[in-house]
């Protein structure tokens, strides 16, 4: 997939307008193959599946399920540069990435809260505190930075990532497209680089500086957004789906196997943001995507809701039948894995429908109506395409063949 293949008849470049659609289904069912890998991920290190032969399958597969968190972060910086708007208020955006995040938050945030005070765990204030605001991931307190319902630390660094945002957009507006490649291609080496440089901090809060610390992670948000930003002025290079796909598969085999820890991080931040650019490109292309089959697309509308439950659902149950760290024998350890995927994907669903969808329609702001296209505009208003019908591939004549793709930049789902 190359966006920009030559020059028109006279050498002068003539940009070509897609209309895109407004959801980028495709990623939205990425987002459900990430939840599913972390999933699986805790599932291992829980050890559930207390066959060893059995076990040792559920390692193989998971061992970078970890890595689903950092196809978040990237995932989330690509989105919200793909569908932000020009001019839009600041204090707009944040409401809406509130509305979008806090009410599930705060629902499974009171539910551990309860879950330890029926086993008659201790509740530390501070800790319960800093998980409520948002704020534990900054505190490298062993112990802190897990607190309350583990997984919220994640939302401790996207809460830091959407206020920097609009901050930064006008200036990421006007960048340089060197200067932006430059974000996308030193992100994997930054990433190399945080193991010597982990020994600048105390060797108890190693694991926080390179895992948690919202500074040292949002590099993976800011790859995202660099990357969205040169897909919008149709700047982008790199592989079509299917071979995106390939070579994320092939660097997750051979990461696992054969590659030493300290580089996986990196390998994955590369073959997932090819995975990402290459999925928004084929819907607004119109190609073919497995992604987006509605069955992945309705999975990944409920991840997020899943990705708050899964852990809690796990522990509480694993405590309260004395299996927690002990695992199940024989056939009953992944019949118990299967079990949870399906309490919590139940749970989920309930939470998006009854919880996420309509809180943020209450507490979101309504979209403003943007700037009406000039008389004789090409330009398409995203608006007016149907929300999940990705628009057809633009044909290629003599005036449009191996020029750059001016996408229309659809609305924020959100």
């Amino acid at each position: 997939m190359l966006l920009s293949r030559g020059k028109g008849p006279e050498g002068g470049v003539t940009a070509v307008t897609a209309t895109a659609a407004s959801r980028l289904p495709s990623l939205t069912g990425l987002r459900w193959v990430a939840a599913l890998l972390v999933f699986g991920f805790h599932a291992g290190t829980m050890r559930i599946v207390g066959e060893p032969d059995y076990q040792a399958v559920v390692s193989a597969l998971f061992t970078l399920g970890l890595s689903g968190v950092q196809f978040f972060f990237i995932l989330s910086g690509f989105v919200l540069v793909w569908s932000a708007r020009d001019g839009e208020r600041r204090r707009d955006f944040w409401r809406r990435r509130l509305a979008k995040i806090y009410p599930n938050h705060v629902l499974t945030w009171a539910a551990a809260l309860l879950v330890m005070w029926w086993f008659a765990d201790p509740i530390v204030p501070r800790a319960a505190l800093e998980n409520l605001f948002l704020v534990q991931a900054w505190d490298p307190t062993p112990g802190y930075f897990y607190s309350i319902n583990t997984v919220s630390w994640s939302l401790s660094c996207e809460l830091f990532f959407y206020l920097c945002l609009p901050l930064v957009l006008p200036a990421l507006r006007r960048a340089r497209a060197g200067l932006l490649w430059a974000v996308v291609a030193a992100v994997p080496l930054l990433i190399v680089a945080l193991w010597p440089g982990q020994a600048l901090v105390p060797q108890e809060n190693t694991w926080w500086f390179t895992q948690v610390f919202p500074l040292v992670r949002s590099t993976e948000f800011w790859m995202g957004v660099a990357a969205a930003e040169l897909m919008r002025r149709g700047r982008w290079r790199g592989p079509g789906l299917p071979l995106a796909s390939l070579i994320f598969v092939v660097t997750w085999v051979v990461a696992g196997q054969w590659i030493r820890a300290e580089f996986w991080a990196a390998l994955l931040s590369a073959a997932y943001i090819l995975v990402i650019t290459a999925a928004a490109d084929a819907d607004v292309r119109g190609l073919p995507s497995p992604w987006r089959h509605r069955r992945l697309v309705r999975l990944g509308e409920v991840s997020f809701a899943f990705y708050l439950v899964h852990v809690l659902v796990m522990v509480t149950v694993l405590r309260a039948t004395g299996r927690l760290g002990v695992g199940l024998p024989g056939w009953w350890g992944p019949l118990a894995v299967l079990a949870f995927l399906a309490v919590n994907l139940v749970l989920a669903a309930l939470l998006h429908r009854w919880v996420e969808t309509p809180m943020m329609r209450r507490l979101a702001p309504r979209r403003r109506p943007g700037p009406a296209p000039a008389a004789g505009s090409s330009t398409p208003d995203p608006a007016a395409a149907p929300p999940a019908t990705p628009a057809p591939r633009p044909a290629a004549d003599d005036a449009t063949a191996g020029r750059p793709i001016e996408y229309a930049i659809p609305r924020d789902p959100h």
